[in-house]
């Protein structure tokens, strides 16, 4: 990664940083939340981890203008609205849960092998 591409991500997420202080206090404390949220459970491959966060905040910012409280926009079940921002995508839990299957299933492979 060059020093030019470390600067201007800084300078973007400064920027980004600024945009959710500047919308209305239930807004900022549900953004926070989702940010968490996505950032445990969230989709692996993000082509820009930011278009995601930036899309949630454009998106706050426009029903903060329009006067509407944070869960008039995403609902009163946050998770259920960040599981549907990444319903397309590969979570980790999803990684999580094909490792286990595939070590349950070499496991019983050597149990059945044993057995034979």
């Amino acid at each position: 990664m060059r020093i030019q591409d470390i600067i201007e991500g800084k300078k973007e997420w400064r920027a980004h940083v600024a945009r959710v202080k500047a919308l209305p206090q239930d807004y900022q404390i549900v953004y926070k939340e989702i940010q968490k949220y996505l950032f445990k459970v969230g989709p692996v491959e993000l082509t820009d981890g930011m278009s995601l966060l930036s899309g949630i905040i454009d998106l706050f910012e426009e029903g903060a203008a329009l006067g509407k409280g944070v869960l008039e926009v995403t609902g009163s079940d946050v998770a259920a609205f960040c599981d549907d921002l990444i319903k397309d995508s590969k979570t980790y839990a999803d990684i999580y849960q094909e490792s286990v299957n595939q070590e349950v299933n070499k496991a019983m492979k050597k149990v059945t092998d044993k057995t034979k």
